[in-house]
């Protein structure tokens, strides 16, 4: 068992040069970070500007946590901690394949995503009846998982992977963060869209509390980094396994049918890079073959893709002769993929 980071915080300064294999073996609560000088902060200035211009009083209380997240009846926002710091993105992207919220884009989208949340919790705006009759109650059940419908105009679109479907709360949140992003066109976009309606319902509401104080004050935190005691390496353990990352090595077999490790075949074209090259076609192939929305296609392939590039495999035969067999690969993928399940997304 490696050994375990014990002092109370450690300067960034020392962690931020030692390898991942020891980085990870340090305490959440023992990085020792500052929200205020971290690269998210003046994204957090930003949003403040943004509330501002709807001359919303409602501010969002932030700390750093596990990751992102609000709440029930707070209205604050938890950032994870790897967004404090550079050296702790990486870590991520290394660990996860992708930085949630690790660009300035990005982070914005997922700032007004929670902040939506948070400020029905500053109102209690969950209790009125006409948010619920639009959105739905709260008090709906959270799947674990949900299956997207790609092709539903009943849902804003905003943050990746439909997410305004999986749950009412998440609808309105995502709603609310169409509505608050600067430039937004939301009337012309969804222009007879059903969720058109809801967009209008959060613009009503957001101009009658223009200048009101939210009723809800606590500035309580929950689960701060500083009380998170688990290492690294064990809350990322966790993390792979609750969005199946672990799973990739299960295309290697059938990667292997179709490329090559071999010596003889590295002078060939990398497998990542022709798959990135063909994958429009692919899609759209394989989405009029199977009936699949290409979402659930472009799941499967990213997988594909990224596996195949850690592997460095290579083409060994030219490249019609591999799309054709690459093709019928990814076919049977596809099909065990919706057998297995996976292609509900993971709350």
């Amino acid at each position: 068992m490696p050994a375990r980071h014990t002092s109370r915080t450690t300067s960034s300064r020392v962690w931020s040069r030692w390898p991942d294999h020891k980085l990870l073996d340090v305490r959440l609560c023992d990085l020792g970070l500052d929200l205020e000088r971290s690269p998210v902060h003046p994204r957090i200035q930003q949003l403040y500007r943004e509330l501002e211009r709807r001359h919303l009083a409602f501010r969002p209380h932030f700390w750093l946590s596990d990751d992102w997240y609000t709440p029930d009846g707070v209205p604050g926002i938890a950032i994870p901690f790897y967004m404090a710091h550079r050296r702790l993105m990486e870590l991520e992207r290394t660990q996860m394949r992708e930085v949630e919220g690790g660009t300035p884009e990005w982070c914005m989208r997922i700032l007004r995503h929670e902040t939506g949340h948070a400020i029905e919790n500053g109102y209690r705006l969950r209790r009125r009846r006409r948010r619920q009759a639009l959105f739905g109650k709260t008090s709906e059940p959270y799947p674990q998982h949900y299956a997207p419908k790609p092709d539903s105009k009943r849902y804003v679109l905003h943050l990746e992977s439909y997410y305004a479907q999986s749950h009412p709360d998440e609808d309105f949140a995502e709603t609310f963060a169409v509505w608050l992003t600067p430039g937004s066109k939301w009337r012309r976009q969804y222009a007879g869209w059903p969720a058109l309606r809801k967009l209008e319902y959060v613009d009503e509401v957001m101009k009658a509390l223009a200048d009101v104080r939210p009723v809800v004050h606590t500035r309580r935190v929950i689960d701060p980094l500083r009380t998170l005691t688990r290492t690294l390496r064990e809350h990322y353990r966790e993390k792979r396994a609750r969005y199946g990352l672990e799973s990739l090595r299960e295309y290697d077999p059938w990667l292997r049918k179709v490329f090559s490790t071999q010596k003889e075949h590295q002078s060939n074209p990398p497998a990542a890079r022709f798959l990135r090259r063909v994958r429009p076609e692919l899609r759209r192939k394989l989405a009029a073959l199977t009936g699949e929305h290409q979402y659930t296609i472009d799941r499967v392939l990213d997988d594909m893709v990224q596996r195949a590039a850690e592997l460095k495999l290579r083409l060994i035969q030219d490249e019609d002769a591999t799309l054709l067999d690459f093709g019928i690969l990814l076919t049977g993928q596809i099909m065990r993929f919706l057998r297995s399940g996976r292609h509900r997304v993971a709350l």
